[in-house]
This record gives C-alpha cells, sequence and structure tokens, in this order.
C-alpha cells in the first residue's frame, strides 16, 4: 500500500470527524471533496472528476462508490475496507447506486451530512443526489465539516509542509537563477517545476504562475509563453507540493532598470507582509492579518493598488486549486490556533503606471505565533 500516514494518524482524523458527526446528530457523512477522501483515508485519485462518495457512518465504517478504474487506485493507496464499483453506460444512475449502499449499511432514516460545496460534485450531479435520497434521509449541508479539522495540521501534517516549504525555496532558486534579460518563460518554469520534480514533490493542485511585461500584473495562469525584455518584471507564484501538501512563494523580480517606484512597493510589500505575520497568533481573528497589511498599504500609499485578501490556509489540496480554507480578509471571524498553516501575500498591481511588486510566503502558527516556513530572502531580486 502507498501511505504517506500511519494507520494511527488516520484513526485519530476518523474519531474527530465522527466525534463532530454525533454533535450535529449525522447518521452518516457523505464526502464529494477529494481533499477529505484523502486525509480521512490516504485514498488518491484524480477520479473524482467522475461520480464517486465516500460514506462515513455514525459508527465508523467506510465505504468508496467509484468507477472500476478507481477500484484498484483506492486499494493501493487508502485504508478504504470496501469499494462499490457503479457500471459505465448509457443509463448509469450512480446516485442510486449511493442509496442502495446506504441502505445496506443501515443509515436511513436520520439526517446525513453531505459536503455540497466539492468541485467533484456538480449542480447536476448534485441535483441528482438530492433527488434520489429525499425520500430516504433528511440531508443537511456538512461541506466544511471536515475542511475545519483539516485546517489544524497535526505533526505528521506539519512535517510534510516543511518539506513541500523546502522544495518551494529550491524552486524559487533555479527560477531566479534562469531568469534574465532573453530569458524564455518556459525555460523558467521547467526550471522552477524540475527542481521540485527533482526533489520527489508533486504537481500543485494548480498551474504554477508565471507573467511577464504586461502578465506581470496578472495573479491567474493564462496560456502563452514569451521571452523577458530588457527591462521587464517577472511575477512568479508557485507552490511546490509533497504528498499533496503545498508550500506557496511569491516574487515580482525585477530584470534590468529598476524603477524608483518598485522599490517603494517593494517596501510597502515586506513591512505588510511582516506586519501580517506579526498578527498571525493564536485566538486571534485571520481578519487582524487583512488588517495589519491593509494599513501599512494605506500608509504608504499603495491602498488603491492592493487586493482585498492577502491570503488563505495552506494543506493537502487537489485540483483544480490549491486554495485552501479559510481566507484571509476584512472581518474574517476564524480564529488561528496552533497547526494552520497560511500563505500570506502581499500583491500590489499599478495598473495606470503597468508596475507589479508581490512578496509572500508561507508560515506555520505557534503557539508563540508565526514561524515562516521559507528561507528565502524578502529583498527584492533583481537580475
Amino acid at each position: 500500500m502507498n501511505l504517506h500516514f500511519a494507520p494511527a494518524e488516520f484513526a485519530a482524523r476518523q474519531a474527530a470527524v465522527l466525534a463532530e458527526m454525533a454533535r450535529r446528530g449525522l447518521s452518516a457523512l457523505l464526502i464529494f471533496r477529494q481533499e477529505s477522501m484523502y486525509w480521512l483515508t490516504g485514498y488518491d485519485t484524480f477520479g473524482y472528476v467522475h461520480f464517486q462518495a465516500l460514506v462515513l457512518t455514525d459508527d465508523g465504517r467506510l465505504a468508496l462508490l467509484t468507477r472500476s478504474a478507481d477500484r484498484l487506485q483506492a486499494r493501493f493507496t487508502s485504508i478504504i475496507p470496501e469499494v462499490r464499483v457503479w457500471v459505465d453506460a448509457e443509463d448509469a444512475q450512480p446516485e442510486r447506486d449511493l442509496r442502495d449502499l446506504l441502505a445496506e449499511l443501515g443509515v436511513g432514516g436520520g439526517t446525513m451530512g453531505v459536503e455540497w460545496e466539492a468541485y467533484g460534485l456538480t449542480a447536476a450531479k448534485g441535483r441528482r443526489v438530492a433527488e434520489a435520497l429525499e425520500d430516504f434521509t433528511r440531508l443537511t449541508d456538512a461541506s466544511l465539516l471536515v475542511s475545519e479539522l483539516r485546517a489544524v495540521k497535526s505533526p505528521a501534517e506539519i512535517a510534510h509542509v516543511r518539506e513541500a516549504a523546502r522544495l518551494a525555496d529550491a524552486a524559487l532558486e533555479a527560477a531566479v537563477a534562469a531568469t534574465g534579460p532573453g530569458a524564455f518563460e518556459g525555460d523558467i518554469l521547467a526550471e522552477l517545476q524540475g527542481a521540485i520534480y527533482r526533489g520527489g514533490g508533486d504537481d500543485p493542485a494548480n498551474e504554477q504562475i508565471i507573467g511577464s511585461g504586461p502578465g506581470a500584473l496578472m495573479c491567474r495562469y493564462y496560456s502563452g509563453r514569451r521571452r523577458l525584455d530588457a527591462d521587464d518584471l517577472l511575477t512568479l507564484e508557485f507552490a511546490a507540493a509533497w504528498r499533496h501538501y503545498h508550500a506557496a512563494l511569491m516574487r515580482t523580480i525585477v530584470v534590468g532598470r529598476l524603477d524608483p517606484r518598485l522599490v517603494a512597493m517593494h517596501a510597502a510589500c515586506e513591512e505588510a507582509l511582516l506586519a501580517a505575520e506579526a498578527a498571525l497568533r493564536p485566538g486571534e481573528p485571520l481578519g487582524a492579518a487583512f488588517d495589519a497589511h491593509a494599513r501599512v498599504m494605506e500608509a504608504r500609499g499603495q491602498g488603491g493598488n492592493r487586493l482585498n485578501a492577502c491570503g488563505y490556509s495552506l494543506g493537502t489540496t487537489f485540483a483544480p486549486n490549491w486554495m485552501d480554507w479559510p481566507m484571509a480578509y476584512a472581518g474574517q471571524s476564524y480564529a488561528a490556533r496552533p497547526g494552520n498553516v497560511f500563505f500570506l501575500h502581499m500583491i500590489l498591481f499599478d495598473a495606470d503606471a503597468g508596475l507589479a511588486m508581490t512578496l509572500a510566503r508561507t508560515s506555520l502558527v505557534t503557539e508563540s505565533g508565526a514561524e515562516t516556513l521559507s528561507r528565502a530572502s524578502l529583498e527584492l531580486i533583481r537580475r
């Protein structure tokens, strides 16, 4: 079996979920988020693009309903004891197969929690699930039940995050070394991701973000590659993944001539990042980190160039996104606690001037505050 955690680790996670299910009075939890399946059992697949569901009953039984292509995958990567297969066909109704499985498990009647907010459970699939179970059980939204527990990492998980952070540092070093006037973005990406692969890491849960020229003002991946000009900006936002646990970094690299406005923007980003990290303390709302960053940006005249969020949780996530719950924005009430991992990003885009500056890294919340997991310098990078 290809398990990345000891059986006792999975047992502790399942016990925590069962305790929360009992508190909410749930007879079963219908799990559709791939992150939840991986966290609870080790099950590692991209098969969630098709219909699949993991059932956890209130007495601790686990059963997976999936396609034949994932039957052996579940056996190889997880501790799931029972795997049922629904058959591909033009008239296939896996939602009915799910109802039959629940009936066999004897959990009809009461109230079941459902992870309605899941990338694999489209609106159409969710509607069919609701219709199949409408006269069988009561359904209630439990989309964040597992996610809230996943937000606090165990020592074993933190070890994976630290390894991801080590790979992220190596990736940044490789990307910077490949950057300069005339450099091709494809080569820079190849060096960045190559450092992660050579270190034994995984694909990230979404594309590595790269943009130069006008694209330096983007914080999303877009298709197309260019060569850097003699005077240019290159923005990189990327995550290294180790056993699906992510650690992210973000930098804007100045190529050639240094515009004095970029020096001021970088100084604002550095001060804001340090202020946000200082506000990331146990018991404090995550919104306090956003407020700390916003105060600095306003004081330095960059308020109009910042974004409306300054970070988010990181952990074990699957495509299409490495952003995890919760996110750092104004008024975010989630209270930070030891074991949280957050990616705090300071992003300034001056669209009128065509200037960008970013600075970001991943931190672990400890009993005494935020511990930065990257050894990379915060100094402005020039090539």
